[in-house]
């Protein structure tokens, strides 16, 4: 079997506003995979968690409408 290709990790736009805080995400394993990898880029070895597209959908939607604070 052969094993997935490496995501493609994108850089949030909300990255480096208030002293550093880098989250990266891999859009293109959202769209094959139905799952949205998350990683902190100043630590790209470290670990990485995985989250359902909706669900983390449904938390990006929640933040830009105020229903959660950044």
């Amino acid at each position: 079997m052969t094993p997935p290709p490496s995501p493609a990790w994108v850089k949030s736009s909300y990255s480096n506003q208030d002293g550093g805080n880098c989250l990266e995400w891999s859009p293109t394993t959202a769209e094959t995979a139905g799952h949205v990898p998350v990683r902190d880029s100043k630590t790209p070895q470290g670990p990485v968690l995985t989250f359902p597209t909706n669900a983390f959908t449904g938390f990006i939607t929640a933040l830009k409408t105020g229903e959660l604070s950044a």
